[in-house]
């Protein structure tokens, strides 16, 4: 287990923010899912603006590529979705409070905070490297399923955190992939959702 620190850290492209049982918002995405091209045409201009109104609106384009569902997004298939589900709730009650969550296409969402001294680092880590082998095993496939960083976000307040587990469970319907927002299977809005069987 990582020894938990309150501080920011880096590994060299992300900065992130271990703070205890502090509430999080967690988002990792496939490794193909932000092709080059289209990331650097998006974020073309960003130079332009102020550095703090250049960070948001950085954060902002890059969840609108994400939702555009790019690369493999395997993460359609009910069976490899039901792999990332089972990860998130594996510990939900031990390590962490899973409060919400969404499996998009091609990226996912958990709004958590860790709890036993567990560091949020590690918990998206054991997320990630026990989905990478089981997806890989269902697929019959080999190489990199994750992309090795992630975003996380400190939740401030009570409004802040409705408002990011709103986003999270509405995140299909912004990108119109559903109605409504307890039509999409993979989500804590989804009534049974922890029962769910693909």
């Amino acid at each position: 287990m990582k020894t938990l620190q309150t501080e920011w850290y880096s590994r060299g492209y992300l900065p992130h923010w271990e703070a205890g049982e502090a509430l999080q918002s967690i988002c990792f995405r496939l490794a193909d899912s932000l092709p080059l091209p289209i990331v650097k045409q998006a974020l073309a201009d960003l130079s332009q603006i102020p550095e703090e109104k250049a960070v948001i609106e950085q954060r902002k384009r890059l969840e609108e590529i994400l939702d555009r569902g790019h690369g493999e997004a395997f993460l359609t298939s009910p069976k490899v979705a039901n792999i990332v589900r089972t990860a998130l709730f594996f510990f939900d009650g031990t390590r962490y409070r899973l409060h919400a969550w969404c499996i998009m296409p091609n990226h996912v969402h958990a709004l958590m905070t860790p709890v036993g001294g567990h560091a949020h680092s590690s918990i998206v880590g054991s997320w990630k490297s026990y989905t990478a082998l089981g997806i890989n095993r269902l697929l019959q496939r080999e190489g990199k399923v994750w992309f090795r960083e992630y975003f996380d976000r400190k939740i401030r307040d009570e409004r802040h955190f409705e408002a990011a587990r709103y986003y999270i469970e509405q995140n299909p319907v912004q990108a119109r992939l559903c109605e409504k927002a307890e039509d999409w299977l993979f989500s804590s809005a989804t009534p049974h959702s922890k029962t769910l069987t693909p």
